[in-house]
């Protein structure tokens, strides 16, 4: 009787224990501080990468309120910004810093050596200064590059196919975040025999002269760099195109579903979900050191056959049939 009494005060005195362990548990939530440049401020409009990557991240597990929680920061297209956003998460003790912004990214990386950063950018993330090599990235920081800069010159082929007589390529970038675009642009051009028109915007108030301007030579189309400026002001330069009749290709499907002629560029979906899976490895004790820095393995041409009526333009067949998919 006595046993059996010392056993059951033993048990009673385990269980706060256990449970207070169980509380310790899930009482671990991981913050992850965004850190973005759209033009609006609030994750209610911080576009479909949030939502993407959010549930991406429910899929491996991590639910929101539960065991995983957000910080966003957005600069608002106002780059002097960066420092004092990121100062801000890292007071704030995240766990790891999302970037989907180039600059952004170099700010982190130079405020920072001990949270771990993971980008999403589409240029050359060595060229950039924020790694050492792709393979061995160091430091504290990786990601995933979805190559826009590399894929620069694939556009513009597209588009002399597509395009008869096409001479000129009026190429919108911004000279603050996708100079490495400009520069592969330039090479393509060089190899294709087009001339190239620099349109350098770096504010959106900007984008209907050039548009305008670019138009008033014949035989001239659009290319579209991938930018933050230039993915949050998607409709606006995919309507001034169409107003101008102007021929145009995008690095992202979300221009053509916002009424773009066409877009090549990576999958949308992947780098989130590969993004997502190198977060989940870091918060679970991985380095970034250790992580190579990802490129993508899936890419999408897409046409929008409302918009070459629209602008009295015929996809040739040869080039519609290569097509991921074609919005009628």
């Amino acid at each position: 009787m006595v046993i059996k009494t010392v056993v059951v005060l033993l048990v009673s005195l385990a269980l706060p224990s256990v449970h207070l362990g169980e509380a310790q548990q899930q009482a671990k939530v991981a913050t992850i501080g965004w850190l973005g440049n759209r033009p609006n401020s609030g994750e209610a409009v911080a576009g479909r990468g949030t939502v993407v990557l959010r549930q991406m991240l429910a899929e491996l597990g991590y639910i929101e309120g539960k065991n995983i929680a957000f910080e966003f920061r957005f600069a608002d297209n106002k780059l002097d910004r960066f420092p004092a956003l990121t100062d801000e998460l890292i007071r704030l003790k995240v766990d790891l810093i999302f970037v989907s912004d180039p600059n952004a990214a170099l700010t982190a990386k130079n405020a920072t050596k001990t949270i771990p950063i993971v980008f999403l950018l589409g240029g050359d993330p060595v060229e950039a200064g924020l790694v050492d090599s792709l393979a061995r990235p160091g430091g504290n920081i990786t990601g995933f590059t979805t190559i826009s800069a590399v894929l620069a010159g694939k556009r513009l082929e597209l588009l002399k196919e597509t395009v008869s007589k096409l001479s000129r390529v009026a190429v919108l970038w911004n000279p603050r975040t996708s100079p490495q675009q400009w520069k592969e642009s330039q090479l393509a051009a060089h190899e294709l025999g087009l001339q190239l028109h620099s349109m350098e915007v770096s504010s959106a108030d900007k984008y209907e002269g050039a548009i305008k301007e670019a138009a008033k030579t014949r035989g001239t189309a659009l290319a579209v760099t991938q930018s933050p400026l230039n993915n949050s002001n998607q409709k606006r330069i995919v309507d001034l195109a169409a107003k101008n009749r102007l021929p145009a290709i995008y690095p992202r499907t979300d221009f053509v579903e916002s009424g773009g002629l066409m877009s090549y560029g990576a999958n949308r979906t992947e780098p989130y979900r590969r993004v997502a899976s190198m977060v989940d490895k870091i918060l679970k004790g991985r380095k970034p050191a250790d992580l190579p820095v990802e490129q993508p393995t899936k890419f999408e041409f897409i046409v929008n056959l409302k918009t070459t009526k629209q602008i009295g333009l015929t996809i040739p067949p040869n080039v519609l049939v290569r097509a991921d998919r074609v919005i009628k």
